[in-house]
């Protein structure tokens, strides 16, 4: 012992302060006044830390239970100590480590401690009276259990006294609602503190990732699933102060989510597409309508699969890439930021225009599809941040909300010297459907026409890999994407160095 060490509220296992990312402030060991999750039981994956005004009997438990620490490291195994020189002198020197209460302006506190020890002697401490042959009058005092381990914060009575929620134990959610998010008091805690990031009532994401009540991409608008940044600067002044109830939270204390695997995106697709429950098949209704995937590439040679598990009668598919303003609620290949190859005819299709390409595909196919984006010298590849965008909530989860810049976008395309997608069918190249497409961001899509239903692989385990190139499967961009994102959350965060203050935001 004698580090700091958390227990947490689900689990109820112990966790070192060195294996905690979260950024907890003063603290000391055997801390009682808190309440902690590690990111194994939090719902934003990421540990969730309060510290909680602390009552004098606990500050006294935490002051005799160092002090003991401390003199077995000396060698001297103390279990009485003085109160007068030396738990009052720990409390006074510790005081902003041992609580969340003000430091107390006047000495009365002293005659607090003293009360505190003498009402609960024989049933958490012991005193040992002054020996009259010595020059002291002063009281020793010590633990009645020496049990060490088992200082802990009591949970369940935290629970019973209804100090606690018992959600805010097992990650449920505490029922704050509205789709523009904005800060509220804590009730739990006391009306002049704060609910900390698990508080907040954002409740676990299912095993794929992503909530399933979300906005869609539409009208104009993205919206990009957000959560805590836990090394945004002032994260944890945030946590902790209640003057931020009823206005927006800077966006740059939260981070885009990025996800850990390459699947069918939720919110970045036509709504009318149904989406299998492990995100890795689609099926259509009724009118061409477009899913993309959650990655998307932009330099290098790239492949993904799909299979047609089912194609009824006049239904079609189209499959390919597409950039990110590519039309949901159109054909893949109908404006400038899609490419397809069609089930019907074998046609490629790319700004509404098709050409003959090879023989059509259908039911039982599997379809391959290779990208290569030539690298640009003077190309910066770095992703967007959201930092500097506004947060919105919907249905308990914070989402960036941005604006689409189509007609932006439309001016910057360019052609890409030697960028092309090549079609493969059961194995067999059919050739190159596109030559020198525009220079971007590819996502695999898939566009769908009434209700056939497509699978995808995105690696590693592909059922016809090309033989005739070196390639990387989709599922690699997972971890890559990760790495960059955080390159450019860094960047932004070392430009804005001392300008992203809580006391500014907003003027």
């Amino acid at each position: 012992m004698n580090i700091v060490e958390l227990f947490c509220a689900t689990c109820l296992r112990w966790f070192h302060e060195s294996c905690i990312s979260y950024q907890l402030g003063k603290l000391v060991p055997f801390m009682m006044n808190y309440v902690f999750l590690c990111k194994n039981c939090s719902p934003t994956g990421l540990e969730s830390f309060k510290k909680n005004q602390a009552q004098f009997t606990q500050m006294c438990i935490t002051t005799i239970a160092n002090l003991m620490q401390n003199s077995t490291k000396e060698g001297t195994s103390r279990q009485y100590f003085s109160r007068d020189r030396e738990i009052v002198p720990y409390i006074d020197s510790h005081w902003e480590y041992l609580t969340t209460m003000p430091r107390r302006v006047t000495q009365s506190w002293h005659s607090t401690i003293q009360k505190t020890l003498m009402k609960e002697k024989g049933l958490i401490f012991v005193c040992q009276e002054p020996v009259p042959e010595t020059m002291t009058s002063d009281c020793m005092f010590g633990l009645l259990s020496l049990e060490l381990i088992n200082i802990r914060p009591n949970y369940e009575a935290m629970v019973r006294a209804g100090h606690l929620k018992q959600t805010d134990t097992t990650g449920g959610n505490t029922g704050i609602r509205g789709r523009g998010y904005k800060r509220r008091v804590p009730e739990q805690f006391g009306g002049n503190q704060r609910k900390t990031r698990n508080d907040l009532g954002t409740p676990k994401l299912p095993a794929h990732g992503y909530p399933l009540d979300h906005p869609f991409n539409k009208d104009g608008y993205r919206y990009i699933l957000a959560e805590p940044d836990p090394h945004a600067p002032f994260r944890q002044e945030f946590d902790e102060s209640s003057d931020w109830a009823g206005k927006p939270i800077p966006g740059w204390l939260y981070r885009k989510l990025n996800p850990s695997q390459v699947l069918l995106t939720l919110h970045d697709r036509a709504p009318q597409i149904k989406v299998t429950e492990d995100r890795m098949a689609a099926t259509g209704e009724k009118g061409y309508c477009t899913i993309r995937a959650t990655h998307y590439v932009n330099r290098g040679i790239w492949y993904w699969e799909c299979t047609i598990e089912e194609m009824p009668e006049l239904a079609a598919t189209r499959i390919g890439f597409a950039q990110a303003y590519g039309n949901l609620q159109a054909p893949l290949g109908y404006d400038k930021f899609g490419y397809s190859w069609r089930s019907r005819k074998g046609t490629v299709f790319h700004e509404s225009i098709g050409k003959h390409f090879s023989q059509g595909y259908g039911e039982g196919d599997t379809l391959g599809i290779l990208i290569e984006l030539p690298d640009i010298p003077s190309g910066n590849y770095i992703p967007p941040t959201y930092k500097d965008k506004p947060l919105v909530k919907f249905k308990s989860h914070l989402y960036y909300e941005d604006r689409d810049e189509v007609q932006e976008e439309l001016r910057k395309l360019k052609p890409l010297k030697g960028a092309k997608i090549d079609f493969y069918k059961n194995g067999v190249h059919q050739g190159t459907g596109f030559q020198d497409i525009y220079a971007g961001n590819y996502f695999p899509a898939l566009s769908l026409y009434k209700n056939v239903t497509v699978s995808v692989n995105f690696g590693p385990n592909f059922k016809f890999a090309p033989k005739d190139v070196a390639f990387r499967g989709m599922h690699e961009r997972a971890e890559e994407s990760i790495a960059e994102q955080a390159m450019a959350d860094m960047l932004y965060l070392t430009e804005n160095e001392g300008r992203l203050r809580l006391d500014n935001f907003g003027v």
